[in-house]
């Protein structure tokens, strides 16, 4: 009996061949979604390692940066200053001190700032107080009278057009020509610069509140006149937290104006100044000390003014965009 004996083509093929078939039959097998997402996605690449950027780098840079536009601007302008000042010094012959003289002359001045020598004869720091304190007495009297009149003159329009006329007249003319009058009415110097500084700083005050009265919403008093409110909780609860970022405004012009005023007051009635030190210094012929007075009153003026939009700055309100 003969018996037959079939062999399978697997048989006769090599194993390495048997092996790839079945993988392209596997690979067949599998859905044609799933064929072409294996062939999109193959394994991924193992990534390369970058170091990233240190964060105390970035905010050093960014810090740095900052330091150096807010710097170097002044440094450039303090610098252009200076060397025009060294320039005209040479060009006069020596007429006008240099930058190195006068800072050899300032640091023997504020050596001994608080000297007294007799009523004449004082450091330039006694000089900067009592011109201090006449600017805060007239100023103080000036807020104390143009405030409150600058919220009455905006409330009421029968009074805005009764004193417009007298203040369109009066606030032009010159803080100095209100000297003499001072002088005629005190009688003495001290008094007669402290009305100078009063009389030049009101109109600025009385200007910007009421300025600011005016421009407050006819809502807000529609509202306190449906409420029935006197016209204290008007002034306290509805205009004043208005107004003040124009009575601040105000404020800061007139405390300006008052510092440039006494310096020239103060030339012309003497006594103990800065204004007075400057004319006293020319006298003497010591023009250092006059470049000196210039700075300080500069330098003082500066801080003022920049004290008082510190704090108008804190009092304004900024409409908040939806």
């Amino acid at each position: 009996m003969v018996s037959a004996v079939f062999h399978s083509p697997l048989d006769a093929a090599p194993a390495g061949a048997v092996q790839n078939a079945m993988n392209n039959v596997a690979a067949n097998a599998l859905p044609t979604g799933a064929r072409a997402q294996k062939t999109l996605n193959p394994a991924p690449a193992p990534k390369a390692t970058t170091a990233p950027a240190a964060p105390a780098a970035r905010d050093w840079a960014a810090l740095s940066r900052s330091f150096w536009l807010a710097v170097l601007p002044p440094l450039c302008g303090l610098g252009l200053l200076i060397g025009l000042w060294a320039v005209v010094s040479t060009t006069t012959g020596g007429s006008i001190p240099s930058p190195k003289d006068t800072w050899q002359q300032a640091l023997e001045v504020f050596s001994n700032p608080f000297y007294r020598n007799g009523p004449n004869d004082q450091g330039v720091g006694w000089n900067v107080l009592m011109s201090l304190q006449r600017v805060a007495i007239g100023f103080g009297m000036a807020a104390l009278v143009g405030i409150p009149a600058g919220f009455v003159i905006g409330r009421f329009h029968f009074l805005s057009r009764m004193f417009n006329p007298l203040i369109s007249l009066l606030r032009p003319v010159s803080p100095l020509a209100w000297l003499p009058i001072g002088l005629l009415v005190f009688k003495g110097a001290n008094p007669a610069a402290i009305w100078t500084i009063f009389i030049c700083s009101i109109w600025p005050m009385i200007i910007n509140t009421a300025v600011g009265v005016q421009r407050v919403p006819q809502d807000y008093m529609n509202v306190a006149r449906v409420l029935n409110l006197s016209e204290w909780k008007i002034a306290t609860k509805i205009l004043f937290p208005a107004v003040l970022p124009y009575m601040l405004t105000g404020v800061r012009l007139a405390v300006g104006t008052a510092w440039l005023v006494i310096v020239a007051a103060e030339m012309l009635t003497g006594g103990v100044g800065i204004g007075f030190w400057v004319w006293d210094e020319w006298n003497n012929l010591n023009v250092k000390n006059i470049i000196i007075a210039i700075f300080v009153i500069g330098i003082v003026g500066l801080v003022l003014e920049f004290a008082l939009i510190k704090l108008a700055t804190a009092f304004t309100f900024e409409e908040v965009k939806a």
